[in-house]
């Protein structure tokens, strides 16, 4: 898998311009299956709930984390929001069928905690690994499985 798009953001306003152009990208592709992969406080959750507030999701948005998943039905497209934490490996395999009926299109799938599933997701997706720069700065690495991801995330390069 290659990496199609880097970038550094300085600040969380910085975070939610380029989840503000994110999300104008999947609603624009008719979706996206995205796993999200960083330490605690990386800011897989603020950038979850910047994708959201630009699908003009009407609910809070909330980590996943102790209920697994959260559905927001009130935006442009339906954005379900899973956190794999609690999960850890094993009890991945247990939701990997319901996983999958998240692969379709019209609906943004985010998964937190990617990494607990990377064994059990075979099908096209959009990974994005975040890491610490510093305390407020934060690295952002795109990569793609699949044409119609690809061509998603090349548009963050324009």
């Amino acid at each position: 898998m290659e990496k199609i798009f880097s970038t550094t953001v300085h600040n969380l306003d910085e975070t939610e311009k380029l989840a503000e152009k994110f999300a104008s990208l999947v609603r624009d592709n008719n979706g996206a299956f995205v796993c999200l992969y960083g330490d605690i406080g990386a800011g897989k959750t603020a950038f979850s709930r910047f994708c959201a507030k630009h699908l003009h999701v009407k609910e809070k948005v909330t980590s996943p984390s102790f209920v697994i998943i959260n559905e927001y039905h009130s935006g442009d497209l339906p954005v379900y929001h899973f956190d794999l934490y609690r999960l850890e490996n094993e009890g991945v395999k247990t939701i990997i069928d319901e996983l999958t009926e998240y692969t379709k299109d019209g609906v943004l799938t985010l998964i937190e905690w990617a990494e607990f599933s990377d064994t059990e997701l075979p099908f096209d997706r959009i990974e994005i690994k975040i890491g610490y720069v510093s305390d407020t700065e934060r690295s952002f690495d795109f990569y793609a499985i699949g044409e119609k991801n690809k061509k998603l995330v090349e548009g963050l390069k324009h």
